[in-house]
């Protein structure tokens, strides 16, 4: 049996060592969070003390660096460093750690059932673990300093700014558990890199207390009050890490997505790149928004990788009971939406931004800012990155790389709620029952996760050299922060992989009105597949549609969801999207028609060509016709500059027919024979549903009469009306097309062509508008009967 007087002895991590002393005495400052702590430091600097050195040390108590512990400084401390000479500093500390299993101590769901942190055991605890597993518990050693340099530190601290309060010993135990967190840090991993002392350190900052004096004259409020709200804005908005709960989260993640889905796949080597390049610069990932689980696989895959916690963005909407804590500490911090009139709030939210890219805290949120209804990359939003911008042109980081990283799933549960909103349904408010629901979907199976991690961009490349002389100004309409962005777009669209239920529903909505068997939806994809291997294109992993097993399963899982119907009554199966089904099968399309608009345009510029029949070469009505298409569909897709564009457009030509000049040459008849020739026929599949959403509401605008400001909603809502009265008329086509999403932006376009506010001329241009609406959907007609046609032909 035990000795139960006897202690076992604690082992050192491998940097625990005597500190160096020469011409120095030691004081010890120790980081304990119980009397027994303070023991085990004690009796380990006892065991340590090199043989034959004086007994010239001390040791002191700081604030314990677990929270729930008193943080009161021992003024003994104050006291000692008052003292003369100039002592050596030492921090030291004891680290709890979870039990080995596989090589590895993380704490599993298992141990976190009991909610005691196997990291921070109370005091009773602490004395059975060391006597039954002491391999549990290790001394870490913080780098020790002369007192001289750290009082010298707190000197030109105090010098920059006159109002620094924080006196020496306060400074001192700081810097200690400063210290002692990165030698712990080399004992735990990266993956519990978090913060410490955030709400002291940014408030303390000089640049923090002259900007408070600044902006109290600038609101014309007084400085404690400005002060006080700072304080609280912080509070507010800044993550709480705690390794207990990053280890929690990172269980439930686990147990959460795996209730639904298979497996999550990721380039591991991608991520190593990453790590890598994160130990020399902050890196910001800045994922596509696709579902709710987004935020929490992206957060699995970087802790199962053993990366720190990314700093996250979230809407204040998601502080709610049960879930924001839990969020709030393991990285999430919230932000308003709206906080541009308050000048208090964005002078906090870039001190915080500016204090995280300083040292070098991964950050990310979604540039999308929301998630996407429609399936397709939204356009992106330029607040925060506005504020990581600003901080690295003053000098912040020499460089910031924004890692493109694009989330895409199998199925989604989802998409029934985005369909739901598309027809004017409202948003479901976030709160604890709705999240319960979202849980409760999961309990269906909707394939595999896939994560893809996209070329990063460096800011410096961009941007050119940061300048430290630069007053702050987070310009959210700098043209050079929007170019960053839109390339940022650009390449997690790249990344994007095709999927099964991506590429099928493609192939599907391209046929409509009629039902396939398994062989025909064979046929039906032949021409994408091979086009997504001429390319290449993406795809994610165990992708077959080539053979009619490969195809019969995608169906069947789509059947199963509810996004395909199948008929069993007849000599074969059958398979087919009703109008019912549209939008949510749109939404898995759309995910992949990025790949796929060049090609469109490319087959509407020949037939304006062919239809116009005008004599001679037809090569610059072709380049004319797509640029006006480039513009027409410019708030849908990220189109690259003019110039890019017209030499990706020939590589489409180039990729289809290599003599593809020679046709245009021709004119009219050489327009046509190469539309014919494109494999495969995209536009109808592609772009149909936006340009009938936008033919309605130019319709629309054409029924506007009214002198007065138009009333959005109401237009909106007029909009659905119209869609779905022109669609039983068959005057559309697609279900899809009646879309409140599209309607918006298609607003937004008639707005961009001075079409909205009533002027002298506005009827005649509305009416425009609409005639070059129709002349694109007459040529979406044609595609879509040559692709018909071709079908027919392969099938008989």
């Amino acid at each position: 049996m035990d000795d139960p007087e006897q202690t076992p002895s604690v082992p050192s991590a491998p940097n625990a060592l005597w500190p160096d002393t020469p011409g120095h005495r030691v004081l010890f400052l120790l980081d304990a969070s119980s009397s027994f702590e303070e023991e085990l430091l004690k009796e380990w600097i006892d065991d340590h003390r090199p043989s034959g050195a004086p007994r010239t040390d001390e040791a002191l108590t700081i604030p314990s660096s677990r929270r729930r512990y008193q943080r009161k400084l021992d003024p003994r401390l104050e006291a000692a460093l008052a003292v003369g000479d100039d002592p050596l500093l030492a921090p030291l500390r004891v680290v709890w750690q979870p039990a080995q299993r596989g090589g590895v101590r993380v704490a599993r769901f298992s141990d976190l059932l009991t909610f005691a942190d196997p990291r921070d055991p109370g005091s009773l605890r602490q004395r059975w673990i060391i006597r039954r597993h002491p391999d549990r518990v290790a001394i870490v050693a913080g780098e020790p300093a002369p007192l001289s340099e750290l009082r010298h530190r707190w000197q030109s601290a105090a010098d920059k700014d006159a109002a620094q309060t924080v006196g020496v010993a306060e400074f001192v135990a700081r810097q200690a558990a400063l210290a002692l967190e990165r030698a712990e840090r080399r004992l735990r991993g990266a993956r519990y890199k978090v913060p410490r002392f955030v709400h002291e350190e940014i408030l303390n900052r000089p640049a923090c207390r002259g900007g408070i004096v600044r902006l109290a004259r600038e609101v014309g409020s007084d400085e404690e009050t400005v002060k006080r709200d700072a304080a609280r804005y912080l509070h507010e908005i800044a993550a709480t890490h705690s390794t207990y709960v990053i280890d929690l989260v990172a269980n439930l993640i686990r147990l959460l997505y795996r209730q639904g889905y298979g497996a999550l796949h990721y380039d591991r080597a991608g991520l190593a790149q990453i790590y890598s390049l994160a130990q020399r610069h902050p890196v910001v990932f800045l994922p596509s928004h696709k579902s709710n689980l987004d935020h929490l696989v992206l957060q699995y895959a970087l802790y199962e990788n053993g990366h720190p916690p990314n700093h996250t963005a979230g809407g204040i909407n998601m502080n709610f009971f049960g879930v924001g804590p839990l969020m709030r500490r393991s990285g999430v911090f919230f932000i308003r939406r709206t906080f541009k009139a308050n000048e208090p709030y964005k002078f906090v939210l870039r001190q915080y931004i500016d204090y995280l890219i300083e040292k070098r805290f991964p950050l990310e949120w979604y540039i999308e800012g929301g998630r996407s209804r429609s399936g397709k990359l939204l356009p992106p939003r330029f607040g925060i990155l506005a504020y990581v911008v600003d901080a690295f042109r003053r000098g912040k980081s020499e460089d910031v790389f924004l890692i493109p990283v694009s989330i895409a799933y199998d199925q989604i549960s989802d998409v029934g709620d985005y369909a739901t909103e598309q027809r004017g349904g409202a948003k479901e408010r976030e709160n604890f029952g709705w999240f319960l629901r979202v849980v409760r979907r999961l309990r269906r199976r909707y394939g595999n996760i896939h994560i893809r991690f996209g070329i990063p961009v460096s800011l410096a490349e961009q941007l050119g050299p940061p300048n430290p002389e630069a007053e702050p100004n987070p310009d959210e309409d700098s043209l050079a922060l929007q170019k960053l962005a839109f390339e940022v777009s650009v390449r997690i669209n790249r990344a994007t992989p095709l999927t099964p239920t991506s590429l099928v529903t493609l192939a599907l909505l391209g046929v409509p009105d009629r039902a396939l068997t398994v062989d025909e939806a064979v046929v039906a994809l032949h021409n994408l597949v091979e086009y997504a291997e001429r390319r290449p294109l993406p795809t994610s992993g165990g992708f077959d549609l080539t053979s009619r097993e490969g195809v019969r399963g995608a169906l069947d899982v789509l059947v199963q969801s509810g996004v395909v119907s199948r008929f069993d009554g007849g000599i074969a199966p059958v398979y087919s999207i009703g109008p019912e089904q549209h939008l949510a099968a749109a939404y898995y399309r759309n995910t992949i028609i990025h790949f796929f608009v060049n090609l469109a345009i490319c087959e509407l510029s020949l037939l304006k060509v062919a239809n116009d029949g005008e004599p001679g070469d037809g090569t610059a009505a072709f380049w004319n016709e797509a640029m006006q298409l480039r513009d027409l569909l410019k708030f849908e897709f990220f189109f690259a500059d003019k110039d890019r564009f017209r030499d990706e457009l020939m590589d489409e030509l180039a990729s289809q027919d290599a003599e593809w000049e020679s046709f245009l040459q021709r004119g009219a008849a050489g327009a046509r024979e190469l539309a014919l020739r494109s494999r495969p026929h995209a536009a109808h599949r592609v772009l149909r549903p936006f340009v009938e959403a936008y033919r309605v509401v130019a319709d629309a605008l054409l029924l506007e009469r009214s002198v007065k400001p138009l009333d959005e909603a109401a237009f909106h809502k007029r909009c659905l009306g119209l869609g779905k009265q022109y669609h039983l008329q068959r005057r559309i086509r697609n279900a899809e097309s009646i879309s409140k999403v599209l309607f918006e932006t298609g607003l937004k376009l008639a707005r961009n062509r001075a079409l909205v506010e009533p002027t002298v001329d506005v009827m005649e241009r509305r009416r425009l508008f609409a005639e070059e609406l129709r002349d694109v959907i007459r040529r979406v007609d044609q595609v879509g009967g040559f692709a018909a046609n071709r079908f027919t032909v392969l099938l008989e």
